[in-house]
């Protein structure tokens, strides 16, 4: 290793990578990994390591362990987070993640990408989103040293793996009885976030705010970018929901140069940025019929659905109050008068956010990760 003649430190050892290329070949300099900390743990350049992180205990003295996995890239790169059930009954998260960590791509990566599947281990266990304590443990961060079940485990997770952190993705679902059109929740005006968001490539990004206590915000005050990936509903497991994600998850990891980029230059989904977002409540109680579909565009004034009254003929139909797109709906058909029923997002041109979303939606069909036996092939086509 040669050494530098002002200090006499040794200098990083770079080399010559060789990748073909549509049939070519590419050479670039890149700079081997060191070992890389967390956890208390070293992982060095071409390991991959999986340990499980000590966290709290339930009154049965039984240990509530975080399992995490470091995939350290010979190469030097960003530190990417993959995490998943902060909500322990959010489980499409989880599957994205094991298919990602089997993908052949992964022997090419540049950076370390570190990958937590279950955050909220009782909340899985226990098919619930919340900790014993009832807390909601996106409310809880940074978290505390001393306190409840969620403050702990937050602390925890954030001490020791957040922050050993470049760049986040975060993956949910709806929550249960609600079923989320696949998009990217991010604080847009954040460094770094942006890139990362249209990086994803899926139709729907909803700029919002960040509410306190949240993973985005606590993240963002140590100007760490995060993005959430909302897909599905809680407890089952939608496969288009998941093939999104993990192709989602594959192209920022190509935006951020942790992995080749394609050798064909297939079409990526065009983001579209919604300006607001609204809750649309049931009027009424009875039961709910939703009659228009996630993704689709509706106009002021079109019909959503219908709350019908069990004992009599009575039927409130549901106006759409502005113009829009459908990005959650309820899946409950017994509601309460001031229920949530449809979330709509506001764009500048809602109908081309509806035909974006429907091509998205056949590409995604035609993907061959949408058939779990060919699930290595994603990475086929990458130089």
């Amino acid at each position: 290793m040669a050494q530098d003649k002002a200090t006499g430190a040794k200098a990083p050892m770079t080399v010559l990578a060789t990748e073909p290329e549509a049939g070519v070949t590419r050479r670039r300099i890149a700079t081997l990994q060191g070992p890389f900390q967390i956890a208390g743990r070293r992982v060095r350049g071409g390991e991959r390591l999986q340990f499980e992180l000590p966290m709290a205990q339930l009154y049965t003295q039984a240990p509530l362990d975080m399992p995490v996995e470091v995939i350290r890239g010979r190469w030097d790169g960003p530190v990417l987070l993959i995490s998943a059930a902060i909500h322990g009954d959010e489980i499409n998260g989880i599957e994205i993640i094991r298919r990602l960590r089997t993908l052949t791509a992964l022997n090419r990566l540049h950076g370390t990408l570190v990958l937590v599947p279950i955050v909220n281990l009782f909340g899985f266990l226990s098919q619930s989103r919340y900790l014993p304590d009832r807390r909601d443990l996106n409310r809880s961060f940074p978290g505390l040293v001393k306190g409840s079940v969620a403050a702990r485990t937050a602390n925890v997770f954030f001490e020791s793996v957040v922050t050993r952190c470049t760049h986040i993705i975060d993956l949910h679902t709806a929550a249960i009885n609600r079923e989320n059109l696949p998009q990217i929740r991010a604080t847009l005006d954040q460094p770094g976030v942006e890139e990362m968001a249209r990086g994803f490539a899926i139709p729907v990004i909803v700029d919002s705010g960040l509410l306190d206590g949240s993973l985005r915000a606590e993240a963002g005050k140590i100007d760490i970018p995060v993005i959430t990936y909302e897909a599905g509903e809680a407890l089952r497991l939608d496969e288009k929901a998941i093939v999104a994600g993990v192709r989602g998850v594959v192209n920022v990891m190509r935006t951020l140069e942790m992995l080749p980029s394609r050798r064909s230059r297939a079409a990526r989904a065009e983001p579209y940025v919604a300006n607001t977002t609204s809750w649309f409540r049931s009027p009424a109680d009875g039961l709910f019929r939703p009659l228009t579909r996630l993704g689709s565009q509706v106009r002021k004034g079109e019909t959503l659905g219908v709350v019908s009254a069990p004992f009599t003929s009575d039927d409130t139909v549901l106006a759409a109050p502005f113009e829009g797109i459908v990005i959650c709906v309820s899946k409950m058909p017994l509601v309460n008068e001031g229920d949530a029923l449809f979330h709509l997002a506001r764009f500048r041109t809602a109908s081309e956010v509806e035909g974006e979303i429907a091509s998205h939606d056949s590409e995604i069909a035609d993907d061959p990760l949408f058939d779990i036996e060919t699930v290595d092939d994603i990475e086929a086509e990458s130089s």
